[in-house]
């Protein structure tokens, strides 16, 4: 007899073992035809897979948790991918496959590149295979047997996933058709319940396992979605970003550059560097109104210190490496054992704690070339840091103030959906479990009394100590992590910090680590991808640009321009004997927010024609009006 309770406490009781399917089907007929798969004591399990033993069950239907459907969707997807591959080109080798966020992948070993046509070709036999209904039934096969088959069909890459698997793993295999491929599963039912709202997005080159040394495989990049709806709008998402990526508009807009002479670091050009400029200005006033002092740190650093704090051994293969004089040293990948030299000097009281100090600090990360994604992911970068050096009794006061500073410089930027993410211990880690059961205790409970919600995110705190990410949602629904709070009850210690307390003895600080913005440089390609290049006025690199229709308004377009660059406005004036039509259109692309025009009649009348980016009409102003508004507008939040 199993018994398999169901959510809402009730008990269905079956004879002998059952699976998913027939606990859906002595539900009722609706919901059988809906299933798709079942959860037993919290684990995804295959609808027809037999619960041997008394369980709580529930059943899985296209209406259930978006994440759990789409998983297995995309894991099916990414199957039946295979199979469509295998049948195009027997010859071709299958590799790996799994579902990842907003789609799925398949890596292939074949002699001759995909091409375009290729996709086209794996698509249409996906929907000839999800037409045909082929079941997916999972077996569980001797492992020796199972290497020795795929080796005989001369799939050796899975020969060789199997035999690097422990000697006690239950080797599965999953069966549809004619096809059979290495996997734990679970699946759905048949390839026909993965319906028709997927489609192959492009190609790629991945190293097998990841490892440069390995074969270059051919990776078929797909999505899928539960219909057509949730696809249709996936796509549109995507032609949204494809508009707005930040590598196109810096380009447009003339603001950076990338080359391979210094791969994964930016060239800042005039405007963008205006740009770069106005985000770090406006948090340095930000910092110093919250009471942070500012310092400076060196970026090349002997590796004694990196082995003190930790970083040699942790991060080591991320480190810029440089050997001098028979030193070695490393270019600093972050900025907090600096910090703490800096508190280091001279003799600290509590009550010179919290002491909160800033750096803007330029750092040096090793990331592989094929992970470097024009100011996403770069190798420098400067981060809007600080650490806060404080008692454990402060660190409540603190996280408030944090969160509360955090969420208003979002605001200012645009940005209100915020999460916020609690990451508790690593398995590679700092510091004993004590001391991880006092920092994760201690930074959870305070961000609970700041009253702000979060999330958990096992196992990803930072080797040091637990942490809180912020993650902001932008205009077309992506997630950026940006800021972060971290308690550090390690590195103080290892690096020798210390204070003296009200009992005259020395103690040692707690070390929030803390970042806002993050990478500037990352932060900056989030707002133009936000913007679409159409920042508001004061952060836009050039906030306007006079144009002469004539030119016999070339002395007034300078007279107006020496005006408003007086009044603090950004901007430039626009002489070239062209017409006034092209100039509008060229500065447009250029995503510069105000176009002044200045031809006869406004030399007789000293009026301005204002335009504004995005809007066919004009407004005809007194240059002092024109000029006092647009300085009004260009405000920077908060002052």
């Amino acid at each position: 007899m199993v018994a398999l309770t169901l959510p809402d406490g009730s008990v269905r009781q079956f004879d002998d073992a059952a699976s998913g399917a027939d606990l859906a089907a002595d539900i009722g007929p609706g919901l059988a035809k809906a299933a798709l798969a079942v959860r037993v004591d919290g684990n995804l399990w295959d609808l027809h897979r037999p619960i041997e033993t008394d369980a709580a069950v529930s059943i899985v239907t296209i209406k259930d948790d978006d994440e759990t459907i789409l998983h297995l969707l995309r894991h099916d997807a990414a199957h039946i991918l295979a199979e469509a591959a295998k049948e195009l080109w027997p010859d071709i080798q299958v590799t790996i496959g799994p579902a990842i966020e907003n789609g799925f992948y398949y890596d292939f070993s074949r002699a001759e590149p995909f091409t375009p046509e290729d996709l086209e070709k794996m698509e249409k036999r996906m929907h000839e295979i999800v037409d045909r209904d082929e079941k997916l039934e999972r077996e569980v096969w001797d492992r020796n047997k199972a290497i020795d088959y795929f080796k005989s069909i001369g799939e050796l890459y899975k020969a060789e996933l199997i035999s690097d698997l422990p000697e006690d793993e239950v080797i599965t295999l999953y069966r549809q058709g004619e096809f059979v491929d290495l996997c734990l599963g679970p699946h759905l039912p048949s390839t026909k319940k993965l319906g028709h709202a997927f489609r192959l997005m492009k190609l790629a080159g991945a190293y097998w396992r990841g490892k440069s040394d390995n074969e270059m495989l051919q990776r078929v990049y797909g999505t899928a979605w539960r219909n057509e709806k949730e696809l249709n709008a996936y796509l549109l998402r995507i032609e949204e970003a494809e508009k707005r990526d930040h590598r196109k508009l810096g380009k447009e807009m003339d603001l950076f550059h990338f080359q391979e002479e210094a791969a994964g670091m930016a060239f800042w050009h005039p405007k963008g560097w205006t740009l770069y400029r106005s985000l770090e200005n406006y948090m340095r006033r930000r910092l110093d109104a919250a009471g942070y002092v500012e310092i400076k740190t060196p970026q090349l650093v002997d590796r004694m210190l990196w082995e003190a704090s930790g970083h040699w051994e942790k991060y080591r293969e991320n480190m810029y490496i440089s050997e001098s004089e028979d030193r070695v040293f490393a270019l600093k990948p972050m900025n907090c054992p600096c910090h703490v030299q800096v508190f280091r000097q001279g003799l600290k009281s509590y009550r010179d704690l919290p002491l909160r100090m800033a750096e803007f600090g330029s750092c040096h990360r090793y990331e592989p070339s094929g992970a470097l994604h024009g100011l996403m992911r770069v190798r420098g970068f400067v981060q809007d840091d600080a650490h806060i050096f404080c008692r454990e009794e402060q660190i409540a006061a603190e996280t408030k103030d944090f969160c509360d500073l955090l969420m208003s410089v979002y605001k200012d930027f645009g940005f209100t959906d915020v999460a916020i993410k609690f990451s508790d211990r690593p398995e590679v880690r700092a510091g004993t479990d004590e001391v991880w059961d006092q920092a994760e205790g201690a930074l959870k409970d305070a961000v609970i009394a700041a009253g702000y919600e979060f999330e958990l995110n096992p196992g990803d705190g930072a080797f040091y100590g637990p942490k809180l990410d912020f993650v902001l949602t932008d205009a077309i629904g992506r997630e950026w992590q940006c800021g972060t709070l971290q308690a550090d009850f390690v590195l103080p210690e290892r690096l020798g910090a210390s204070y003296i307390g009200e009992d005259s003895q020395k103690h040692t600080p707690v070390m929030l680590h803390r970042a806002i913005l993050g990478s500037l440089e990352r932060f900056t390609g989030i707002l133009i991808e936000e913007y679409a290049g159409k920042f508001p006025l004061w952060l836009s690199p050039q906030q306007f640009v006079v144009c002469a229709i004539v030119s016999d308004a070339d002395d007034f377009a300078s007279e107006v321009l020496a005006k408003m660059k007086a009044a603090g406005l950004r901007g430039d004036v626009d002489l070239r004997n062209e017409k006034i039509n092209l100039k509008v259109r060229e500065h447009s692309l250029a995503k510069v927010p105000v176009i002044v025009a200045v031809g006869r009649q406004e030399v007789e009348s000293g009026k301005v024609a204002v335009r504004r980016l995005g809007e066919k009409g004009q407004q005809i102003l007194d240059l002092d009006d024109a000029i006092a508004r647009l300085v009004e507008e260009a405000k920077i939040p908060g002052t």
